[in-house]
Protein backbone atom coordinates (compact mmCIF):
# COMPACT_ATOMS: atom_id res chain seq x y z
CA UNK A 1 0.00 0.00 0.00
CA UNK A 2 1.81 3.47 -1.15
CA UNK A 3 2.13 5.37 2.31
CA UNK A 4 2.89 8.74 0.45
CA UNK A 5 -0.04 9.38 -1.46
CA UNK A 6 -2.15 13.02 -1.45
CA UNK A 7 -4.97 11.32 0.52
CA UNK A 8 -2.59 9.78 3.75
CA UNK A 9 -0.79 13.47 3.90
CA UNK A 10 -3.64 15.25 4.03
CA UNK A 11 -5.06 12.96 6.53
CA UNK A 12 -1.89 13.01 8.82
CA UNK A 13 -1.82 17.13 8.94
CA UNK A 14 -6.11 16.22 10.20
CA UNK A 15 -4.78 13.90 12.65
CA UNK A 16 -1.43 15.96 14.15
CA UNK A 17 -4.50 18.79 14.57
CA UNK A 18 -6.80 16.36 16.02
CA UNK A 19 -3.57 15.37 18.71
CA UNK A 20 -2.94 19.21 19.28
CA UNK A 21 -6.57 20.04 20.10
CA UNK A 22 -7.24 17.18 22.31
CA UNK A 23 -3.79 17.31 23.88
CA UNK A 24 -4.73 20.54 25.52
CA UNK A 25 -5.71 18.92 28.58
CA UNK A 26 -4.03 16.56 28.69
CA UNK A 27 -0.63 18.37 28.59
CA UNK A 28 -2.14 20.65 31.61
CA UNK A 29 -2.80 17.50 33.77
CA UNK A 30 1.29 16.92 33.03
CA UNK A 31 2.80 19.93 33.61
CA UNK A 32 0.31 20.21 37.48
CA UNK A 33 1.30 16.24 37.78
CA UNK A 34 5.18 16.76 37.46
CA UNK A 35 5.27 19.41 40.06
CA UNK A 36 5.12 16.98 42.56
CA UNK A 37 8.47 15.82 41.82
CA UNK A 38 11.56 16.75 42.82
CA UNK A 39 12.45 20.21 41.45
CA UNK A 40 15.62 19.18 39.51
CA UNK A 41 13.86 16.15 38.29
CA UNK A 42 10.70 17.76 37.06
CA UNK A 43 11.44 18.36 33.46
CA UNK A 44 12.98 14.81 33.10
CA UNK A 45 9.97 13.43 34.26
CA UNK A 46 7.94 15.48 32.08
CA UNK A 47 9.89 14.37 29.07
CA UNK A 48 10.08 10.38 29.96
CA UNK A 49 6.36 10.48 30.88
CA UNK A 50 5.01 11.83 27.46
CA UNK A 51 7.90 9.29 25.46
CA UNK A 52 6.66 6.46 27.59
CA UNK A 53 3.05 7.93 26.38
CA UNK A 54 3.50 8.02 23.10
CA UNK A 55 4.77 4.60 22.92
CA UNK A 56 2.30 2.84 24.63
CA UNK A 57 -0.09 5.39 22.80
CA UNK A 58 1.07 3.19 19.61
CA UNK A 59 1.00 -0.36 21.20
CA UNK A 60 -2.85 0.92 21.72
CA UNK A 61 -3.82 2.33 18.75
CA UNK A 62 -2.58 -1.34 17.46
CA UNK A 63 -4.38 -3.30 20.28
CA UNK A 64 -7.68 -1.01 19.15
CA UNK A 65 -7.59 -1.35 15.76
CA UNK A 66 -7.65 -5.21 16.03
CA UNK A 67 -9.41 -5.82 19.31
CA UNK A 68 -12.20 -2.69 18.73
CA UNK A 69 -15.08 -4.99 19.50
CA UNK A 70 -13.62 -6.49 22.35
CA UNK A 71 -13.56 -2.70 23.84
CA UNK A 72 -17.30 -2.05 23.54
CA UNK A 73 -18.72 -6.05 24.65
CA UNK A 74 -20.54 -5.45 27.97
CA UNK A 75 -18.50 -5.93 31.25
CA UNK A 76 -21.37 -5.53 33.71
CA UNK A 77 -24.92 -3.49 34.05
CA UNK A 78 -26.81 -2.26 36.29
CA UNK A 79 -30.51 -2.24 36.42
CA UNK A 80 -32.10 -0.56 39.05
CA UNK A 81 -34.79 0.86 37.16
CA UNK A 82 -36.31 4.32 37.63
CA UNK A 83 -33.00 4.97 40.17
CA UNK A 84 -29.71 4.13 38.40
CA UNK A 85 -29.36 2.25 34.61
CA UNK A 86 -26.71 1.53 32.57
CA UNK A 87 -24.38 -1.00 30.77
CA UNK A 88 -20.74 -0.70 31.15
CA UNK A 89 -18.01 -1.45 28.61
CA UNK A 90 -13.82 -1.28 29.11
CA UNK A 91 -14.01 1.79 27.21
CA UNK A 92 -16.72 3.39 29.56
CA UNK A 93 -15.34 2.34 32.66
CA UNK A 94 -11.70 3.62 31.81
CA UNK A 95 -12.99 7.04 30.76
CA UNK A 96 -14.65 6.90 34.29
CA UNK A 97 -12.43 6.16 35.99
CA UNK A 98 -9.71 8.34 34.61
CA UNK A 99 -12.37 11.07 35.09
CA UNK A 100 -13.04 10.45 38.76
CA UNK A 101 -9.35 10.42 39.14
CA UNK A 102 -8.67 13.73 37.87
CA UNK A 103 -11.63 15.51 39.71
CA UNK A 104 -10.01 13.76 42.71
CA UNK A 105 -6.43 15.61 41.66
CA UNK A 106 -7.75 19.01 41.17
CA UNK A 107 -10.28 18.87 44.00
CA UNK A 108 -6.78 17.89 46.42
CA UNK A 109 -4.78 20.72 44.83
CA UNK A 110 -7.29 23.60 44.98
CA UNK A 111 -8.13 22.36 48.83
CA UNK A 112 -4.21 22.31 49.44
CA UNK A 113 -4.13 25.40 47.87
CA UNK A 114 -6.56 27.29 50.46
CA UNK A 115 -4.90 25.14 53.50
CA UNK A 116 -0.99 26.61 52.79
CA UNK A 117 -0.61 29.71 54.56
CA UNK A 118 2.19 30.80 52.71
CA UNK A 119 2.55 29.74 49.16
CA UNK A 120 6.28 30.56 49.02
CA UNK A 121 7.26 27.95 51.64
CA UNK A 122 5.34 24.76 51.40
CA UNK A 123 6.03 21.93 53.19
CA UNK A 124 5.12 19.25 51.25
CA UNK A 125 7.05 15.58 50.75
CA UNK A 126 7.75 15.60 46.93
CA UNK A 127 6.71 12.42 45.14
CA UNK A 128 9.05 9.84 43.83
CA UNK A 129 10.03 10.26 40.24
CA UNK A 130 8.42 6.56 38.97
CA UNK A 131 5.11 7.17 40.95
CA UNK A 132 4.81 10.66 38.96
CA UNK A 133 5.90 9.34 35.52
CA UNK A 134 3.42 6.31 36.19
CA UNK A 135 0.32 8.52 36.66
CA UNK A 136 1.34 11.25 33.56
CA UNK A 137 1.48 7.52 31.57
CA UNK A 138 -1.49 6.33 32.92
CA UNK A 139 -3.76 9.66 32.74
CA UNK A 140 -2.13 9.58 29.16
CA UNK A 141 -3.28 6.53 28.21
CA UNK A 142 -6.78 7.58 29.43
CA UNK A 143 -6.92 10.79 26.94
CA UNK A 144 -5.71 8.48 24.25
CA UNK A 145 -9.40 6.65 24.02
CA UNK A 146 -11.28 9.05 22.63
CA UNK A 147 -8.12 10.55 20.13
CA UNK A 148 -7.33 7.05 19.10
CA UNK A 149 -11.07 6.61 18.30
CA UNK A 150 -11.65 9.97 16.49
CA UNK A 151 -8.16 9.32 14.57
CA UNK A 152 -9.72 6.05 13.26
CA UNK A 153 -12.91 7.73 11.68
CA UNK A 154 -10.06 9.97 9.96
CA UNK A 155 -7.86 7.47 8.08
CA UNK A 156 -7.66 3.51 8.71
CA UNK A 157 -3.97 3.62 7.93
CA UNK A 158 -1.64 2.49 11.04
CA UNK A 159 1.14 4.36 9.87
CA UNK A 160 -0.32 7.31 9.35
CA UNK A 161 -1.84 7.46 12.54
CA UNK A 162 0.88 6.21 14.28
CA UNK A 163 3.24 9.13 12.75
CA UNK A 164 0.26 11.76 13.75
CA UNK A 165 1.06 10.10 17.66
CA UNK A 166 4.90 10.63 17.45
CA UNK A 167 4.46 14.38 16.14
CA UNK A 168 1.79 15.47 18.45
CA UNK A 169 3.76 13.80 21.37
CA UNK A 170 6.96 15.50 19.77
CA UNK A 171 4.67 18.85 19.78
CA UNK A 172 4.04 18.00 23.84
CA UNK A 173 7.55 17.72 24.86
CA UNK A 174 8.14 20.83 23.39
CA UNK A 175 5.00 22.92 24.95
CA UNK A 176 5.44 20.64 28.52
CA UNK A 177 7.97 22.74 29.80
CA UNK A 178 7.02 25.91 29.09
CA UNK A 179 3.26 25.40 29.89
CA UNK A 180 5.27 24.41 33.49
CA UNK A 181 7.65 27.17 33.53
CA UNK A 182 4.53 29.57 32.97
CA UNK A 183 2.31 28.43 35.86
CA UNK A 184 5.43 28.59 37.83
CA UNK A 185 6.06 32.48 37.08
CA UNK A 186 2.51 32.89 37.16
CA UNK A 187 0.94 31.21 40.41
CA UNK A 188 -2.31 33.20 40.25
CA UNK A 189 -2.87 31.23 37.13
CA UNK A 190 -2.71 28.02 38.80
CA UNK A 191 -6.07 28.16 40.48
CA UNK A 192 -7.23 28.60 36.52
CA UNK A 193 -5.62 25.77 35.63
CA UNK A 194 -6.82 23.41 38.17
CA UNK A 195 -10.55 24.84 37.48
CA UNK A 196 -9.72 23.69 34.02
CA UNK A 197 -8.46 20.17 34.75
CA UNK A 198 -11.98 20.05 36.88
CA UNK A 199 -13.78 20.44 33.75
CA UNK A 200 -12.08 18.25 32.09
CA UNK A 201 -12.93 15.37 34.79
CA UNK A 202 -16.66 16.36 34.55
CA UNK A 203 -16.18 16.13 30.93
CA UNK A 204 -14.68 12.53 31.26
CA UNK A 205 -17.04 11.18 33.27
CA UNK A 206 -20.09 12.63 31.11
CA UNK A 207 -18.27 10.99 27.99
CA UNK A 208 -18.11 7.64 29.92
CA UNK A 209 -21.32 7.81 31.79
CA UNK A 210 -22.88 8.32 28.19
CA UNK A 211 -20.49 5.24 26.47
CA UNK A 212 -22.35 3.38 29.36
CA UNK A 213 -25.77 4.69 28.31
CA UNK A 214 -25.81 5.42 32.09
CA UNK A 215 -29.12 7.14 33.21
CA UNK A 216 -29.77 8.37 36.59
CA UNK A 217 -33.35 8.84 38.14
CA UNK A 218 -35.15 8.94 34.80
CA UNK A 219 -32.52 11.34 33.02
CA UNK A 220 -29.74 10.03 30.33
CA UNK A 221 -26.48 11.37 31.08
CA UNK A 222 -25.39 12.87 27.85
CA UNK A 223 -21.39 14.00 26.68
CA UNK A 224 -19.95 16.74 27.16
CA UNK A 225 -18.80 18.30 23.65
CA UNK A 226 -15.36 20.03 22.97
CA UNK A 227 -17.36 23.21 21.80
CA UNK A 228 -18.71 23.31 25.04
CA UNK A 229 -16.03 22.52 26.80
CA UNK A 230 -13.83 25.27 25.02
CA UNK A 231 -16.33 27.53 25.66
CA UNK A 232 -16.48 26.82 29.41
CA UNK A 233 -12.49 27.40 29.01
CA UNK A 234 -12.70 30.91 27.44
CA UNK A 235 -15.29 32.20 30.04
CA UNK A 236 -12.94 30.48 32.55
CA UNK A 237 -10.24 32.30 30.99
CA UNK A 238 -12.48 35.93 30.82
CA UNK A 239 -13.27 36.24 33.86
CA UNK A 240 -9.81 35.50 35.64
CA UNK A 241 -8.66 38.10 33.18
CA UNK A 242 -11.29 40.41 34.35
CA UNK A 243 -11.05 39.74 38.02
CA UNK A 244 -7.19 40.12 38.08
CA UNK A 245 -7.56 43.17 36.49
CA UNK A 246 -10.16 44.61 38.80
CA UNK A 247 -8.09 43.47 41.84
CA UNK A 248 -5.29 45.55 40.48
CA UNK A 249 -7.31 48.47 40.20
CA UNK A 250 -8.74 48.29 43.43
CA UNK A 251 -5.28 47.75 44.74
CA UNK A 252 -4.28 51.00 43.48
CA UNK A 253 -7.29 52.75 44.64
CA UNK A 254 -6.52 51.69 48.15
CA UNK A 255 -2.64 52.38 47.58
CA UNK A 256 -3.96 56.15 46.57
CA UNK A 257 -6.23 56.37 49.48
CA UNK A 258 -3.40 55.06 51.87
CA UNK A 259 -0.94 57.83 50.44
CA UNK A 260 -3.64 60.82 50.68
CA UNK A 261 -4.44 59.72 54.28
CA UNK A 262 -1.37 60.01 55.30
CA UNK A 263 -0.26 63.10 53.77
Amino acid sequence: MELFTVENLVSLLMLVLLQAVLGFDNLLYISLESKRAPADKQQMVRRMGIALAVILRIVLLFVIMRMVQYFQEPVFSLGWTGVVEGVFNFHSLIVLLGGVFILYTATKEIWHMMAVDDLGHEERKPSSVLKVVTLIVAMNLVFSFDSILSAMALSDVFAVMAVAIIIGGALMIWLADSVSNFLEKNRMYEVLGLFILFVVGIMLLTEGGHLAHLSLFGNHITPMTKVTFYFVIGVLVVTDIVQSRYQKKLLAQRQRAAAAHSD
